[in-house]
C-alpha cells in the first residue's frame, strides 16, 4: 500500500528545539497544531525550547530525604525532647 493510495498527508512543520546541552531535535507538527513551548530532548531528557541561545534550565532534583529529615526540619531538638518525654511518660503510665 503506497502513499498515493492512502491520500494526501496533512501539511507539516518541522520546529527546532534546543536543550541546555546543545542537542537539537526537530519534531514535526501539523501546520494547524499548537506548538508547545518546550519539548523533552530525546538524547538527554532535559527540557528543550525554541530559543537556541537561551534554552530552558534543566530541572533541579532534590536529594532523597528520610522521614526523620523532614521531622527535623519542622521541629527543634527541644520539641523532640518534649515529645519523647511525653511518650515515655504515657508508656510508664505516669499520664
Amino acid at each position: 500500500m503506497g502513499e498515493a493510495e492512502r491520500g494526501e498527508s496533512a501539511p507539516r512543520l518541522r520546529i527546532s528545539f534546543w536543550c541546555s546541552n546543545g542537542h537539537e531535535t526537530q519534531p514535526s507538527f501539523a501546520s494547524d497544531a499548537q506548538v508547545p513551548d518546550t519539548w523533552d530532548c530525546p538524547r538527554c531528557g532535559f527540557p528543550a525550547g525554541q530559543d537556541r541561545d537561551n534554552p530552558p534550565a534543566p530541572p533541579r532534583t532534590e536529594p532523597y530525604k528520610t522521614h526523620l529529615a523532614y521531622v527535623r526540619e519542622r521541629r527543634t531538638d527541644a520539641d523532640g525532647e518534649a515529645i519523647l518525654a511525653e511518650a515515655l511518660a504515657k508508656l510508664r503510665g505516669e499520664i
